[in-house]
């Protein structure tokens, strides 16, 4: 194991041992992107995904409650070397879902039929929040499909009460004030308070893919969350090489869970993004692409 602190030019390294009719989102996306497609679901679901370039496939899963738009500015430096493939969770983004329920284990398998649909059979899969323990879930259904694996600001455990509480608290609010109302609450764990006043239009970009989710999904994902297994587990079963990113001023999922991760996983190496928080991936996106291509060129 080991740890890695990004800079912006030099890097440092240690050791480390609702019910009835369908809903979606908003079909915009902020930046130019690859011909989607969508896979049907026997529930009703149907899930949108887009592929870019070519190569060996990095599939990548979003945070909650995003879409596949989140990885804007990762898809095109990664895709001039890897096949990448961006997911929108069912009611995310253009996905549609037929009801308000929501379990990682949907989710997971959604991501898996994305993947049959596409003609992967195996992939470096990558999860951010959310999407953590969703690729978990995947891992403990189909850990062939699994070439390497990236965690990007993410937890293993289950959710404690404090933090239960909280997404029970975020579904509440979805149903009295609606979806949009989540954006002012949410953006300040997604991005520090300088990319805020600094970069305005990251904010206003980060909080568009927020209102394109539909009120189904905003309770499904909070519900997920809530209720998501604890994978903690999980982390000594994995044997594919792994890579966990994590912005230093990330304050749902601070450093101390990922440290826990890269301790618990034999062969991962933990990345740490100074001036990044939550939404890490896209924040520090230039410092992220190239530790996750660096790390990818290295696997066997």
């Amino acid at each position: 194991m080991a740890v890695l602190l990004l800079g912006v030019a030099s890097a440092q390294m240690t050791g480390g041992a609702s019910g009835g009719a369908m809903s979606g989102g908003a079909t915009t996306r902020g930046a130019a992107s690859a011909a989607g497609s969508f896979v049907e679901i026997d529930d009703g679901a149907r899930i949108y995904y887009e592929v870019h370039g070519e190569g060996e496939p990095i599939v990548l899963v979003h945070g909650y409650p995003l879409n596949g738009g989140l990885f804007r500015d990762n898809v095109g430096p990664l895709s001039e070397q890897y096949q990448v493939i961006t997911v929108d969770l069912r009611g995310y983004g253009q996905s549609e879902t037929p009801d308000s329920e929501g379990s990682v284990v949907t989710y997971a398998s959604d991501v898996l039929a994305v993947m049959d649909a596409a003609g992967v059979e195996q992939a470096i899969i990558g999860g951010m929040s959310m999407g953590g323990p969703i690729v978990f879930e995947m891992y403990r259904q189909a850990p062939e499909r699994f070439r390497g694996l990236i965690l990007n600001d993410t937890i293993a455990a289950g959710a404690l009460p404090a933090e239960a509480g909280l997404w029970r608290g975020v579904a509440e609010q979805v149903q009295a004030s609606g979806v949009s109302s989540l954006v002012d609450f949410l953006l300040p764990d997604m991005l520090t308070a300088e990319t805020r006043m600094d970069n305005p239009e990251l904010a206003e970009y980060l909080g568009s893919l927020i209102e394109q989710a539909s009120e189904d999904a905003a309770l499904a994902g909070a519900n997920a969350l809530e209720t998501r297994p604890d994978s903690s587990a999980t982390l000594t079963d994995i044997t594919v090489p792994t890579l966990i990113l994590t912005g230093i001023d990330d304050s749902l999922y601070p450093y101390e869970v990922a440290q826990s991760m890269n301790e618990g996983i034999l062969n991962s190496e933990l990345v740490l993004l100074p001036g990044a928080a939550h939404a890490a991936i896209i924040e520090a996106a230039d410092e992220a692409n190239a530790a996750i291509l660096e790390w990818a060129s290295g696997l066997e």
